[in-house]
């Protein structure tokens, strides 16, 4: 059996359906290999990032690995921006890069390159995944195969490499000679001791909130998730990675938190008094620049599976008061034994505060848009999740555009919402757009900026060509949005390689549209964001694309300058205590001049 076979084989059995591939002259056996074989397929993307940001995606939506295969040297390190992506977000997935033929690889490292287009993939890469390895031996192509698998799956989980050489490929190996790799059956667990320490930490508590990350959709335990919150009857704050955990309507649901969280959110989780983080590392964006003010009269509880992001803060500016390592499954199905314990209804009146916040401080009023000659991007937003069915699958690009879409979309039942939330590259929403596409087998809404959409414009053609029903929506406001609003901040308004007008530039969509054969719509003013928006979802085959036309002065409320911390949230109060916090309300004119 050929080599290349044996690989393709073995991954689809992984339940592995597609291959996205940009070929080359070191990976040709693999994609031909893939061509031949009858349960998986593959995909050509236009460029090697966006393959693999399509195979991120395919994984975070099908519950499969995914998978990418490019060539080597330039092939293998153009995938390495969406590995990165992956890494951080916690996505299972298989990279295969060709390599040169064994006898042309140098021997040593002060040789830069011995054969064309070699690259030491393995150097490169070894930093942003968990397993990478060069297969040199045909006899161990199982081996490595079968540890890249189980490395992608196990703990906390994120994508693999290997590296195959040209000749190695064209081996043949007889499949039954081969040694397999002995798994390591182990679950991280919670001890008891650590969980009757929570249990007493909840009694104690008066206004407890539970803070949910990606880290629930990346262990799959989103119903346990939900069931643990129900239970208890905590309020939950959602970081972007979990904004789909609940929806929008739910008592539980008190919205999101952080730099550009909403003002109720961030007054729930300042004025706790327990915070417990399930899923989420408790990143900067969450916490604010200042992590020693981050929920200053709250004990902090954080369950992980990584040891390394219970470990990594400085006791004397952020301090967890209690630290459980387990396996986010485990947690939750020992935990149960302790609910008979709580009382049914104890945090009802703080959930009724946070809930008088969300009234006094909505993220936008309808009433303050304008309505001539421009679209409102919050307006559209707000239309656009209220057009959205339930189960859709939302995949958002960078900036602004994902700012406006978290702050101000409303989710539903079943509908999903992804992002290379902690890489966040621009140009990941279209390409990652295949993947959820060939993942779901259904539509999927894609909201992407200007800016981005340059950066993979070639992957309509991927859509095109497969004829996938891809709704792009594209904030067109000229320009990179979010740095002409960091540049109002620190450098006086002073502008440069941000816009039309410092240096980018931009084409007419419209013929862009065209050039690729996909049906075009445009919306220039809120008047005409109801209709429009109408005719584009209701199409019904194949992608269609809609230019949004955003003004380009338009900035991210409520946001938070960087690095300040969350205590910037009451800097008006004098001698601010927790009664007058708690009794903040709009008309409060203290409020008025506050960036949060």
């Amino acid at each position: 059996m050929k080599l290349s076979d044996y690989v393709i084989d073995f991954l689809a059995k992984q339940g592995i359906r597609y291959n996205f591939v940009v070929s080359g002259g070191a990976v040709i056996h693999l994609v031909d290999s893939t061509r031949k074989h009858p349960d998986m397929d593959y995909i050509c993307a236009q460029h090697e990032q966006n393959g693999a940001a399509a195979a991120d995606l395919y994984a975070r939506v099908s519950n499969q690995l995914g998978l990418t295969m490019t060539t080597s040297g330039p092939g293998a390190t153009n995938i390495l921006t969406s590995v990165c992506s992956a890494y951080f977000d916690s996505v299972p997935m298989i990279c295969v890069t060709g390599q040169v033929a064994r006898f042309r690889i140098k021997q040593t490292d002060e040789l830069r390159q011995k054969g064309f287009q070699e690259t030491d993939v393995i150097s490169i890469f070894k930093s942003v995944t968990k397993y990478a390895k060069q297969v040199l031996d045909p006899l161990q192509i199982r081996y490595e195969l079968e540890k890249a698998v189980y490395y992608a799956n196990e703990g906390r989980k994120g994508p693999v490499l290997l590296d195959i050489p040209d000749d190695l490929q064209r081996e043949e190996v007889n499949p039954d000679e081969l040694r397999g790799f002995e798994k390591k059956s182990h679950t991280l667990t919670a001890e008891r001791s650590e969980l009757e320490k929570l249990v007493k930490l909840i009694a104690g508590s008066k206004r407890p909130v539970i803070v949910y990350g990606r880290g629930v959709h990346a262990a799959r335990v989103e119903e346990k998730a939900i069931e643990f919150a129900r239970q208890l009857n905590i309020p939950a704050l959602l970081t972007w990675g979990a904004a789909d955990l609940f929806t929008h309507d739910d008592p539980l649901n008190m919205g999101g938190l952080g730099v550009v969280g909403p003002r109720y959110g961030n007054f729930a989780v300042q004025t706790s008094d327990l915070v417990i983080a399930l899923g989420t590392r408790l990143s900067q964006m969450i916490t604010g620049g200042k992590q020693n003010l981050f929920a200053p009269n709250a004990k902090k509880v954080m369950v992980d599976v990584d040891v390394n992001e219970l470990e990594k803060f400085n006791p004397e500016t952020f301090e967890l008061d209690l630290k459980i390592r387990s396996d986010l499954s485990a947690f939750f199905d020992l935990f149960k034994d302790f609910y008979p314990s709580f009382e049914k209804d104890r945090f009802f009146s703080w959930r009724e505060q946070i809930n008088q916040w969300k009234k006094d401080f909505p993220i936008w009023d309808p009433k303050n848009y304008k309505a001539e000659d421009e679209v409102h991007p919050v307006y559209f937003i707000k239309s656009l999740s209220h057009l959205c069915q339930e189960d859709e699958t939302i995949v958002l690009d960078t900036g602004a555009t994902i700012c406006w879409t978290m702050q101000a979309f409303e989710t539903k039942k079943g509908q999903t919402i992804h992002s290379a939330w902690n890489n966040t590259p621009m140009g990941f929403a279209v390409p990652a757009s295949v993947g959820a596409v060939l993942g779901t087998d259904r539509r999927v809404v894609c909201i992407s900026g200007d800016g981005g959409l340059m950066m993979c414009l070639e992957e309509l053609g991927t859509v095109r060509r497969n004829n996938l029903p891809v709704i792009i929506f594209v904030f067109n406001n000229k320009g990179h949005g979010i740095q002409k609003q960091t540049c109002d901040t620190w450098l006086n308004s002073t502008y440069s390689a941000l816009n039309e007008e410092t240096g980018l530039f931009f084409p007419d969509y419209e013929k862009v549209s065209q050039a690729f054969s996909i049906p075009y719509v445009s919306i220039e003013s809120n008047k005409e964001v109801k209709e429009k928006l109408l005719q584009v979802m209701e199409h019904k085959s194949g992608p269609i694309f809609c230019d949004v036309k955003i003004g380009q002065d338009h900035k991210i409320v409520p946001m938070l300058k960087f690095g300040s911390g969350l205590e910037d949230l009451f800097p008006k109060i004098p001698n601010a205590t927790l009664e007058n916090i708690m009794s903040l309300n709009q008309e409060n004119p203290k409020m008025e001049k506050m960036n949060l």
